[in-house]
């Protein structure tokens, strides 16, 4: 169990998700933590930052947990040390996401492979070449927060709004109503005859 809880790692957007979902059914914060397989501290520790009067809302929670993170960020020194690492590690043709987890396993830097890009990006307007060694270097990279996310949309898909009017009475046997949500690590489904 001590081993369990020195490696922290953070909530996802969809475990943040599924917390909602098990709250709204009542489910004990111990359960939730076995459900998702984090500490029950993690769970605690989430709820009392991010439960506000309207309840908890998982995607303000995860927007203040991602600015946390950032803040944490920022706070990490690029000593000229780090930077040697960094770019040794993309010189040798590594993903930045490969260079970040080497860093953290290795030396004990945590160093997003965010900022591990934006790096390489200064570099290369400063006239370096350091964007040549990645793997996607011809690629613009588009800002990753506050872009639409088109992940898990149904083609030719109705609105709920389209659907018969006989389902809204209620009184036809036989119309189900169907709603997943997904999350990085399961799925929740529920199903219910309207």
């Amino acid at each position: 169990m001590r081993k369990h809880m020195n490696q922290y790692k953070q909530l996802t957007e969809g475990q943040r998700y599924q917390i909602s979902a098990l709250l709204k059914v009542e489910t004990l914060q111990k359960d939730i933590a076995l459900i998702l397989g984090v500490s029950p501290p993690t769970i605690s520790r989430e709820l009392d930052r991010n439960t506000g009067k309207r309840g908890y809302r998982p995607k303000q929670a995860h927007i203040k947990a991602e600015r946390r993170r950032q803040a944490a960020e920022r706070s990490i020194k690029m000593t000229v040390e780090v930077v040697n690492l960094i770019e040794t590690g993309i010189r040798l043709d590594w993903s930045p996401e490969q260079v970040s987890g080497w860093l953290e396993k290795e030396e004990n830097i945590r160093i997003s492979h965010e900022r591990i890009y934006q790096h390489v990006w200064a570099d290369k307007r400063q006239g370096g070449e350091l964007y040549k060694h990645l793997r996607q270097s011809h690629k613009k990279r588009k800002k990753k927060y506050g872009a639409k996310d088109k992940r898990g949309q149904i083609r030719n898909r109705v609105s709920i709004e389209e659907r018969p009017e006989v389902v809204e009475t209620k009184t036809r046997i036989g119309d189900r109503e169907i709603d997943t949500v997904t999350g990085a690590p399961c799925y929740l489904t529920t199903f219910w005859d309207s």
